[in-house]
């Protein structure tokens, strides 16, 4: 497994490729160290960010308020923080 998700302490980190404006929103797998993700949502005014949140929180199951965006609100490769679940559950979760 690439270092794209990776233990902290709440939790674990996964470090994202997003791609916006897709058809439906999707794990696509690895891209460049990176997990890839297809966002149903335009990089406007935070709508990919927010749909970015609302997917982890639901293929992870937890609360979006668990999900918290580090790095890389403006750009394609981000890092989110997912609290309460661990790397091994969150590859799992994910499908990789």
């Amino acid at each position: 497994m690439p270092a794209a998700i990776e233990a902290s302490d709440l939790g674990c980190k996964i470090r994202v490729h997003a791609s916006p404006r897709a058809s439906r929103t999707k794990v696509l797998g690895y891209y460049d160290e990176r997990v890839k993700i297809q966002l149903a949502a335009p990089p406007v005014d935070g709508a990919a960010n927010e749909e970015l949140v609302r997917f982890l929180a639901k293929a992870l199951k937890v609360s979006k308020s668990s999900v918290t965006l580090c790095a890389g609100a403006t750009g394609k490769r981000k890092t989110v923080e997912i609290e309460g679940v661990d790397e091994v559950t969150a590859a799992s979760l994910l499908g990789l």
